[in-house]
């Protein structure tokens, strides 16, 4: 029997389920590939009225104050020294659905409002630098992997591993989420990071691409499996909770923003790409710039119409801040808005929430919930000879990088170390401790021991060598241990374990 082959959702075969169609392998991806859209419309729309990703989550509001001097590289008012702006951040899991234990190992989002006074600026990122995909061709197919599978309604740490195995990419992102840092104690003590890279553009249209960093200013705290397992049945939305109960004791949490620059033209020649979102820029090369504090310090006054309802999008942008060509930020730029206007309606910027403090000018009319009279003084469409507004090249920044190349569905393979092994594996040797490796390989460990079969086993087994050798060997010498006293049999062919690692297996 013949090997099936991926089709649409009409039946014609489809050229590839892992790369989008691209200008060159680092270019822009093209609205003609008509598959990438019909995948990411139709996944939007697989849930009502939740979110698909990010449905369980809390936020509060806050103020976005600018301390430092970064107006040689952007021009974008938030960013101009003693700026201060109105903000709102929802924390969220990822793949958790309403309802879901807060403390489940999970990314964490970051979503950042800025209420500026050139019109509201949306970042949205999470609470690692980096994730676990490149392409959005591939992210229904990453979330239906850490969803509940159809047939049985449960999630399921096999096919996670499955996936993960056959994407190679993911080991970065997985070696932070199996870390510490998967479980962070409350959303106040973590970390929130932009991930992607984006462009900003000072008054003299010189370009930089900027990576953003949210230092918690709290310090960082996490749970243990054990611990984060046991709140969960105490009290699923211990986050929630406690970002609320923190604001009331006016404890109001901070962060301070600092970024990386890189010159524009660096990009070009970099040793990998800088533009994809698996990869993290080195400190050495690139060192944080400060820029300013974030403090929340007020609760939302009805959780859903100022939370539930909060919509956020990457393609929100003000002038000074613009887009990089990672194919992970291009497809978002779609398929957030996209999401929202299904999730909440196609005039969902009118709502309070998520309506800009500055006037709007649009000639956007008409739709769903539409609650705001169209101006009977403005003509409906540009350009016009009535008056009717008209747009302005001089008040803008238009998200410019050189592109050109054949149409190809391709990986970035263009520089020295577009690999995916190297950064994970330089995480677990240079930067964790040997407690925070201990735990390390307890965290997956009991992971695998969860129900993964044994060729998926076979395959997160060299996938953890891929990253680190001794790592590797270490996890499978757990899981083999933990199978055989299952069994009670001995460890038979395995190598033994360390001390530690015993103690992982007793644990």
């Amino acid at each position: 029997m013949s090997e099936p082959f991926t089709t649409n959702d009409f039946g014609a075969p489809v050229g590839s389920d892992q790369h989008s169609l691209t200008v060159g392998p680092n270019g822009p991806i093209l609205l003609q590939d008509h598959y990438l859209i019909e995948k990411l419309a139709h996944f939007n729309r697989e849930r009502v009225p939740e979110r698909v990703v990010h449905a369980k989550g809390g936020g509060a509001f806050g103020t976005f104050k600018t301390t430092a001097d970064v107006s040689r590289y952007t021009k974008a008012s938030l960013f101009q020294p003693n700026a201060e702006t109105e903000t709102l951040l929802r924390f969220s899991t990822v793949a958790g659905e309403q309802g879901s234990p807060d403390t489940w190992r999970d990314p964490r989002g970051f979503a950042l409002k800025f209420y500026t006074d050139e019109g509201n600026y949306d970042l949205v990122g999470n609470n690692t630098p980096v994730f676990f995909i490149r392409d959005t061709i591939q992210f229904p197919d990453f979330i239906h992997s850490q969803k509940r599978q159809s047939h049985t309604g449960l999630r399921d740490n096999n096919i996670q591993w499955d996936f993960w195995t056959q994407v190679p990419a993911s080991a970065h992102q997985v070696t932070w989420l199996m870390g510490d840092r998967g479980i962070p104690k409350t959303w106040r003590h973590q970390n929130g990071y932009g991930s992607h890279t984006y462009q900003w553009i000072n008054a003299e249209g010189e370009r930089f691409w900027v990576k953003y960093h949210f230092k918690s200013n709290q310090g960082h705290e996490f749970f243990s499996q054990e611990d984060a397992d046991a709140m969960a049945g105490i009290d699923g939305d211990y986050h929630r909770r406690d970002l609320q109960e923190a604001i009331n004791r006016e404890e109001f949490p901070s962060w301070t923003l600092k970024v990386q620059v890189m010159p524009y033209e660096d990009a070009k020649a970099y040793r990998f790409n800088p533009f994809d979102v698996t990869k993290v820029w080195p400190h050495s090369d690139y060192p944080l710039i400060e820029v300013g504090q974030l403090e929340l310090n007020r609760n939302p006054v009805d959780y859903f119409t100022e939370i539930e309802q909060a919509a956020f999008a990457p393609s929100t942008l003000v002038p000074g801040i613009g887009l990089s060509p990672d194919k992970m930020l291009m497809g978002r730029v779609f398929a957030y808005a996209d999401a929202q206007r299904y999730r909440i309606g196609a005039n969902y910027a009118q709502l309070p929430v998520n309506a800009p403090k500055t006037p709007v000018s649009s000639y956007s009319r008409d739709g769903q919930m539409s609650f705001r009279d169209y101006p009977k003084d403005r003509p409906e469409f540009a350009p016009n000879s009535y008056g009717g507004p008209h747009a302005d090249v001089s008040r803008v920044t238009e998200n410019n990088f050189e592109a050109d190349g054949d149409l190809v569905r391709s990986a970035y393979n263009l520089h020295a170390e577009d690999d995916d092994f190297t950064q994970p594996g330089t995480l677990v040797r240079e930067v964790l401790n040997d407690e925070e490796r201990n735990r390390l390989v307890g965290n997956v460990s009991g992971h695998l021991l969860g129900g993964v079969s044994e060729p998926i086993l076979l395959k997160a087994f060299q996938y953890w060598k891929s990253v680190d050798t001794e790592i590797g060997n270490r996890i499978e010498n757990v899981v083999r241990a933990a199978q055989a006293q299952n069994e009670g049999d001995t460890v038979g062919n395995s190598s033994p374990g360390t001390e530690t690692d015993e103690a992982l297996l007793r644990a």
